[in-house]
């Protein structure tokens, strides 16, 4: 799940990603503004979900994916778009 909050008086949007994926220990998110070398991990709630929330800039765009445990990539359900990737998969697309 993706929130958004955006403020009048701010150039950026408070993003609130939230995932609960079965089994994870650890989740990362890769890609947004353009980063797929550096991972933001995600925090563990007690109740197996994993958040996040970053401020992201107004009237931008990005790619991102979720990737769990290290090894499986998962795309976020409720992102605005999908786009195609060059491994022959989709990305996630949250706009702003």
């Amino acid at each position: 799940m993706v929130q958004k909050t955006y403020f009048k008086t701010k150039d950026y949007c408070k993003v609130k990603f939230t995932l609960k994926p079965e089994a994870a220990e650890k989740v990362e998110i890769l890609g947004l503004n353009s980063d797929w070398e550096n991972a933001v991990e995600m925090t563990k709630k007690k109740d197996g979900s994993f958040t996040c929330e970053l401020s992201l800039p107004k009237n931008t765009q990005h790619e991102f994916r979720y990737r769990v445990n290290a090894t499986q990539w998962l795309n976020e359900p409720e992102a605005d778009l999908h786009q195609p990737n060059v491994f022959g998969d989709n990305n996630s697309v949250i706009v702003l």
